[in-house]
């Protein structure tokens, strides 16, 4: 999935809470959350907390597709709220690799299944 892509999928999902993200649209879409209020506080504080809410529940949305991802459920974002630790576990779930089998969130994201069938034979 491109950078373009990601942003498309996660503005059009969003409030979108069911359903699978695959790595590259998470990570995508938190490089153009960080842009989108680092740029813009550069210049006013205001704009970039505008800009913070206004991405607020999409980014929750892609956060918990990306849990369900691991077959995790969204409820785990709340480990976020115990300092550093639950900072530390979800970036680790973050970073892992995605079920390559539909589980109970839904099936394998398109891109995830495409990569699966380019793996060659054998590959882990």
């Amino acid at each position: 999935m491109t950078f373009q892509d990601s942003i498309a999928t996660c503005l059009r999902k969003y409030a979108t809470f069911e359903g699978r993200a695959s790595r590259s649209e998470f990570w995508w879409f938190m490089l153009f959350f960080v842009l989108a209020i680092a740029i813009p506080s550069m210049i006013s504080d205001i704009a970039a907390n505008i800009i913070a809410l206004a991405l607020l529940v999409p980014n929750l949305a892609v956060s918990a597709r990306r849990l369900h991802d691991i077959q995790k459920s969204g409820w785990f974002l709340l480990l976020g709220l115990i300092p550093i630790i639950g900072s530390i576990i979800l970036l680790v779930w973050s970073i892992k690799k995605s079920d390559p089998n539909d589980n109970e969130y839904g099936p394998v994201p398109a891109e995830v299944a495409q990569g699966a069938m380019a793996a060659p034979p054998g590959a882990v």
